[in-house]
């Protein structure tokens, strides 16, 4: 029988991670050697610590970021093929959401690998869930443009798409430049329109509000560098 590809979720921060993860994440790690990471140290002190009495030095990690070569990556589940699973880790979250790990997930279903998803915190959906948006209907955005023009192009055309579909959008910014994106939402979008800021989820600092445009104007808040959800709904 093949081995199978299990998508393990990692936490979102600095928590402990049976603390937001169920115990079944950890029997699944205790029993796999071989995984597929973006961060070989940052995966390794996951895995210890989830793992404490697990040996590092029986762990093949396989590097998947924006150096790998792609014809090495063809090979990364090849193990499969004689009963070896692989476990795929995501940098923070659930892999092959927002994740570079998409690429193995369809390279498994290509090589008739059973893809098994654990269960494990994921900050677009825990965003959506504290929202109190449309939870029946909503659309992952990635990151919006940098130069302004465009920005703000792609900031009202997401406007007019949850106007027209009751559609809530949901998009990201990389940490540092938060602040100046929620700046550029209170100037383009309608008064009456509402968006949720989601930062630092499942962490001490945890801060998720829902307030209009207009409401959000008169409310002072620090992004800078924090992991932060942007959701908007007309």
């Amino acid at each position: 029988m093949k081995g199978k590809l299990y998508l393990i979720p990692t936490t979102l921060g600095d928590t402990e991670p049976l603390e937001v993860m169920p115990i079944s994440v950890k029997k699944v790690i205790e029993h796999l050697d071989f995984f597929i990471v973006e961060n070989e140290k940052s995966a390794r002190r996951f895995i210890k610590k989830i793992t404490p009495t697990k040996s590092q030095p029986s762990l093949e990690l396989l590097l998947l970021d924006k150096y790998s070569n792609d014809i090495e990556i063809q090979n990364y589940l090849n193990v499969c093929n004689n009963g070896v699973s692989v476990g795929l880790l995501s940098e923070a979250g659930v892999p092959a959401v927002a994740d570079p790990g998409a690429s193995i997930v369809k390279l498994a279903h290509e090589k008739g690998i059973q893809v098994v998803p654990l269960v494990g915190p994921s900050s677009i959906l825990m965003a959506m869930m504290a929202s109190g948006m449309n939870g029946q209907n909503f659309a992952f955005n990635g990151y919006l443009p940098i130069d302004k023009s465009e920005r703000k192009k792609a900031i009202k055309e997401l406007e007019k798409l949850s106007r027209d579909k009751g559609q809530s959008q949901i998009f990201i910014e990389t940490p540092y430049r938060n602040d100046k994106m929620l700046d550029d939402l209170k100037v383009i979008l309608s008064p009456d329109t509402h968006i949720c800021i989601a930062c630092d989820i499942t962490l001490p600092s945890e801060y998720i509000k829902t307030f209009t445009v207009k409401e959000w104007r008169n409310i002072k808040t620090d992004l800078h560098k924090r992991p932060t959800i942007f959701i908007v709904h007309k």
